[in-house]
């Protein structure tokens, strides 16, 4: 018995696969073993063509090929490489247990590449299973950019078995490079794009809420900005993304993975990803599912990037209430009768919103036309549990014909960069809107007067304990704007002028 090692995807993550294989003396047969979807039972007739059109004669005999462990469930075209090179290799002396082979095998002979390959590697590299490891050439690029792994591209089955029999294997990889620039923080390297598709210069005004989308780019904060139509919320929601903090190396690559799983070509871009679902869109397409394999969806599609919502209130309950759970826990958990799956989901959410169902509340020229049972109905619709959960709430100003612009996306960009770079230098590993309780008590240092500023705002408004922590690392997070070790007074202040006000 002779063996490889190969992996599936079991939700979004890869289990490593061992691929196993006898020729027994009996009637000539050919059987795939141990859950093997129907693309993989499909392998028979490519690999027997392939090994046919390379040379190999196919002995009298049975041929078992068992993928091992039995109980998980097996798909993908991957397996074709592993399978035909122990059958073509079953009489050679050598033990082939520390390889992994990944490759689907045209009927010439030609190893091909899958989309698969790609978020099975880089898990497998994420999980320290994998070394060394056989691709199709074509792969060699995109594969290139995974850290502390040995590639070995081929372009030919025939080639592969050349290489097996003489034991000549030439490592393939190229050096892992990012060509973008990046900043350095606590001795790594975080990457940053300097192409601006929209532009905050764009906006006229608005210096409050384009104030507030600094800090929530600063610190991840989750932003919900509210005013009457016309005033800009959305555009300062799509810009928002371009100015999010730099990004590792493990975090484009993670980007990328997430990418090919929805069937899109990664492109290696250092900038983080925007998804902006329509209101009218269902649970599922938003948060993922499917009956027997687990699809991702637009909030798995906006991990380490921006997640927005216009229009927050005609999104369902169901929605806004399901969504709770990643804006807290940055995962998503999707439980079906047949599996049960688990991805991250770590997004800066932003939502619009106008004050009331004809959006004219707020306005001083035009008159609301709903009555005040539809505009608290409609208020009513975000409950305090999910508007807790936002850090930063904004009320955009009326829009004045002296109205100018002021900041451009790679000021505010250049801003966000050097708060990173700060809290990273202090020794913070994560966002400053993902800080615990323990790491708050070590970073969100306030003076005196910031003290006695937040107990007094404690006494005066009643602030939940989520409120205060939110407050708190707001604070933070204007702190490490200004450079400032320590929060004070007038951090202080300004993250309490973007607290929830009840209504």
């Amino acid at each position: 018995m002779k063996s490889l090692r190969c992996a599936t995807l079991e939700g979004f993550e890869a289990k490593e696969v061992v691929v196993e294989s006898t020729l027994t003396k009996g009637l000539p047969a050919f059987t795939i073993v141990g859950l093997a979807s129907l693309s993989i039972n499909e392998a028979k007739e490519r690999v027997k063509s392939a090994l046919l059109a390379n040379g190999f004669k196919f002995p009298p005999k049975r041929i078992t090929i068992n993928l091992s462990p039995s109980e998980l469930s097996k798909s993908g075209s991957h397996f074709d490489l592993a399978i035909a090179s122990l059958i073509a290799l079953d009489k050679l002396e050598k033990d082939l247990g520390e390889w992994f082979v990944f490759g689907e095998l045209g009927l010439d002979g030609r190893i091909k590449e899958s989309s698969a390959i790609y978020p099975l590697i880089l898990s497998l590299a994420n999980q320290r299973k994998i070394k060394k490891v056989i691709v199709p050439a074509e792969s060699l690029e995109k594969l290139s950019k995974i850290p502390s792994i040995e590639l070995y591209g081929f372009e030919t089955l025939s080639e592969l078995l050349a290489a097996f029999e003489t034991d000549s294997f030439t490592p393939s990889k190229m050096a892992a490079s990012i060509p973008y620039t990046f900043v350095e923080a606590a001795g790594e390297a975080y990457y940053y794009s300097q192409n601006y598709t929209l532009d905050f210069f764009d906006i006229k005004g608005q210096e409050v809420a384009k104030r507030a989308a600094l800090i929530a780019a600063a610190g991840f904060h989750n932003i919900l900005l509210e005013g009457s139509p016309g005033c800009g919320k959305s555009m300062i929601a799509q810009r928002l993304v371009e100015i999010l903090p730099p990004l590792s190396l493990e975090e484009i690559l993670e980007i990328s993975k997430i990418r090919i799983l929805s069937g899109e070509e990664p492109s290696f871009e250092p900038k983080r990803p925007f998804s902006a679902p329509h209101h009218s869109a269902t649970p599922a397409s938003i948060f993922g599912g499917g009956a027997k394999n687990a699809k991702i969806g637009e909030v798995g599609r906006a991990h380490l990037g921006e997640l927005f919502f216009d229009e927050v209130p005609h999104f369902s309950k169901k929605v806004l209430e399901a969504l709770r759970e990643p804006m807290q826990d940055r995962v998503i958990r999707i439980s079906r009768v047949n599996s049960k799956v688990e991805y991250k989901s770590d997004f800066l959410f932003v939502g619009a919103m106008n004050p009331c169902p004809c959006g004219n509340l707020l306005d001083e020229t035009k008159e609301c036309r709903c009555s005040d049972l539809e505009i608290q109905k409609y208020q009513n619709r975000l409950s305090d549990p999910f508007l807790d959960r936002i850090d930063l709430h904004v009320t955009m100003q009326k829009v004045e014909k002296e109205d100018r612009p002021s900041y451009s996306s790679q000021e505010l960009h250049q801003k966000v960069r050097e708060a990173f770079v700060f809290a990273k230098q202090r020794g913070q590993k994560g966002f400053n809107a993902n800080l615990d309780d323990s790491e708050i008590e070590k970073f969100c240092v306030l003076e005196s007067d910031a003290k006695d500023v937040l107990d007094m705002a404690i006494d005066r408004f009643g602030l939940s304990f989520r409120s205060i922590k939110s407050i708190q690392k707001v604070a933070r997070t204007i702190a490490d704007l200004e450079q400032s070790e320590v929060i004070t007074k007038v951090h202080l202040l300004e993250a309490l002028s973007y607290r929830r006000r009840e209504r």
